[in-house]
C-alpha cells in the first residue's frame, strides 16, 4: 500500500461516516479485513508514522485549545493526533506544518463530538487480529520518546495558546 492509497481509505470511510470517528473506525476495519495481513500492516506502518510524526509542542497545543481542556491530558493528545489522521490529507498535512492553520482548515469542531479518534488507532490492530488470529507484530517505526518536537509550551496557560495558535484561539478558544 502506497501513501496515496492509505488516504483514499482514509478520506473514504471518513465520508461514509459523515464525520463520525467511531463509525469511521467500524468502516476502516470492515475496509480492512478485505485486504492481505501484509497490506494491513503497510496500512498501520503509515498510520503510526503519521501519529509519531504529529508528536510536536505546537500540535499538542492545538489539542488544548480545541478540547477545551482535555487535549491538555497525553490520553487527549493521542486521541487528537489519530483524529487528525481521520480528517485526512489535507486537514492532517496543514495541521502538522502549521497547527494554527487548523483554523482554516476545518469547517467547524465541536468538543464534545470532534477531536477523539482513539478507535481510529485501534482499526490495523482489530483487522489484522481478525485476519490471522495473532496480534499486529512490531511495525519496525521507532516512537517518539519523552518530549515532543518544537518549542516546549504550558497547555494550562491559555496567554501562551493564544501567542503560540492567534488564529486558532480566536475562532475556536474559549469566549
Amino acid at each position: 500500500m502506497d501513501e496515496t492509497e492509505f488516504w483514499e481509505i482514509i478520506d473514504a470511510t471518513r465520508e461514509e461516516a459523515g464525520g463520525d470517528s467511531d463509525e469511521q473506525a467500524d468502516l476502516l476495519v470492515e475496509r480492512l479485513t478485505r485486504l492481505d495481513p501484509e497490506t494491513v500492516l503497510d496500512y498501520a506502518r503509515h498510520f503510526e508514522a503519521r501519529f509519531n510524526r504529529a508528536y510536536h509542542w505546537d500540535v499538542w497545543g492545538a489539542a488544548a485549545v480545541l478540547l477545551d481542556g482535555r487535549g491538555e491530558r497525553e490520553e487527549g493528545f493521542d486521541a487528537f493526533r489519530c483524529w487528525l489522521i481521520g480528517q485526512g490529507r489535507e486537514v492532517y498535512e496543514g495541521g502538522v506544518a502549521d497547527p494554527d492553520e487548523l483554523a482554516e482548515l476545518l469547517d467547524d469542531f465541536d468538543p464534545e463530538l470532534d477531536g477523539d479518534g482513539e478507535e481510529l488507532g485501534f482499526a490495523a490492530d482489530e483487522s489484522y487480529e481478525t485476519l490471522t488470529g495473532t496480534e499486529t507484530p512490531d511495525l519496525g517505526l521507532v516512537m517518539p520518546a519523552g518530549e515532543p518536537e518544537g518549542v516546549p509550551l504550558d497547555l494550562s496557560d491559555e496567554a501562551a495558546l493564544a501567542e503560540r495558535l492567534p488564529r486558532l484561539w480566536e475562532r475556536f478558544g474559549p469566549s
